[in-house]
């Protein structure tokens, strides 16, 4: 990257990974200079050979497309839990991390024999995954925890039970314990097990110096019993001193969620029961606060939460006949300016469509709102043109699974990604105001300025 904005390519490496698909959760992670890729191989989808299996790297060419990729996981970086005992189907999960900040990009891997189950969470020193064999009608045999280091230090892990939603079920605190909170039904978050976990809830919490080479199973009393969510589709994360969880509609059309989200403590203490006006279909972090964002009817509901002492519903925010433009989590962004005040964007739809939309459809529009004086306030919306797609086999830009529609805040400027499309916007007197766009569709690239 230039100084005066220009891209200069340098070079392309392939991983080699099994396929690869979550409806929540995505391979890789940026922690410092560290590119961290996780992946599971599959024992047998390759002809038997354990060598095809293991995880490598090579350095792509257009003139030497068959060149042989190079393997970066020794057997000293091969862990075995000591309790898992190798009676179905096996995975290795493996996590690759690769240093960016190299004149050569180096990349080494770690990997943990299990069950192929998984549910995989990556903290600031560390990937946790927690293998499950897979589910047979409602019963779930026991699962285990790892926790694989990145510094390349030995992984640790310990025998649990049930299995998370997704990875914001996941917390690293910093007083050295590790918070999950489970589910007895969780199918785990590959395909779309996210979208059916149910059963019993509970919230795990592990000291993280405790977990072990797996020869133990966390005893219960590291489990704490919750309220199971009633209905709908099970939304769960972490925020300031509490963990929030509640169902919304999800990916369907109509809304099937109970309205109450539940607020646990997770050092402890009381559970408290919030009722809201709508289900949860997006919990987000905002400030030392959090936000709801939900349906009720046709129209999409925003509720702002205070954690400071015991939680509670302290503003909201109507967009009348509108729905989410992008259900997962990249589609949200919040610009903290200061204590208790910033700016939040979301993409939005305007027709209130059911939510399985958003992965044939762009959206409309990037909906801002203003976090102040304990309320919200529009700011405006940043829209797309009238071209709203266009097929290009996914060269330029691709609704696809993962969505081309965000909220983009830089340097002190504000962006909207809408497909094609590039959308600046200026706020000035508590109005966003469009300033300019760049169009990327292949057959005509052009810049606006307004």
């Amino acid at each position: 990257l230039g100084g005066d904005g220009s891209l200069a390519y340098q070079q392309t490496f392939q991983l080699r990974s099994n396929d690869y698909y979550s409806s929540r959760n995505y391979a890789t992670r940026l922690i410092g200079s560290k590119l961290v890729y996780y992946a599971p191989f599959y024992l047998g989808h390759s002809g038997g050979n354990v060598t095809d299996n293991l995880p490598a790297v090579r350095r792509w060419s257009r003139h030497a497309a068959g060149r042989a990729f190079h393997i970066i996981s020794t057997p000293e970086h091969v862990f075995h839990p000591a309790g898992w005992n190798t009676s179905g189907e096996v995975a290795l999960h493996t996590v690759t991390s690769c240093d960016l900040a190299t004149a050569e990009v180096q990349c080494t891997a770690s990997v943990v024999v299990g069950p192929p189950g998984n549910v995989f969470y990556v903290s600031q020193s560390a990937v946790y995954v927690w293998m499950s064999d897979w589910a047979t009608g409602n019963q779930r045999a026991a699962s285990m925890l790892a926790r694989i280091p990145l510094d390349g230090s030995a992984p640790s892990a310990e025998m649990v039970s049930g299995s998370p939603v997704d990875q914001f079920s996941f917390l690293e605190s910093a007083d050295g314990y590790l918070n999950v909170m489970t589910m007895s039904g969780s199918p785990g978050d590959g395909m779309w097990g996210a979208e059916n976990a149910r059963g019993s809830a509970s919230l795990l919490r592990i000291a993280i110096d405790s977990i072990g080479d797996g020869s133990r199973a966390a005893p219960p009393w590291y489990y704490r019993p919750l309220p199971p969510p009633d209905g709908g589709t099970v939304q769960n994360r972490f925020a300031g001193d509490f963990l929030l969880y509640g169902t919304g509609s999800g990916w369907g059309g109509e809304e099937q969620s109970s309205r109450v989200l539940y607020a646990v403590p997770w050092r402890g203490g009381d559970l408290s029961s919030l009722h809201l006006p709508h289900g949860t279909d997006r919990i987000e972090v905002m400030g030392d606060g959090a936000l709801v964002v939900g349906v009720r009817g046709s129209d999409l509901e925003f509720s702002g939460l205070s954690l400071h002492g015991k939680p509670r519903l302290v503003q909201r925010y109507t967009m009348r006949n509108a729905s989410q433009g992008e259900l997962r989590s990249h589609g949200f962004f919040y610009r903290s300016d200061s204590t208790g005040a910033g700016v939040l964007g979301l993409p939005i739809r305007e027709e209130g469509r059911p939510g399985w939309t958003h992965l044939v459809d762009g959206s409309a529009s990037i909906l801002f709102l203003s976090n102040a004086d304990g309320r919200f306030a529009q700011l405006g919306k940043l829209a797309a043109g009238e071209v709203r797609s266009a097929d290009d086999q996914c060269k330029a830009s691709c609704v696809d699974w993962y969505g081309n529609a965000r909220p983009i805040f830089a340097r002190g400027r504000v962006f909207a990604l809408l497909g094609y499309e590039l959308v600046e916007g200026r706020i000035n007197d508590g109005v966003m105001r469009e300033a300019r766009r760049v169009n990327f569709l292949p057959s005509a690239p052009r810049v606006a300025l307004r």
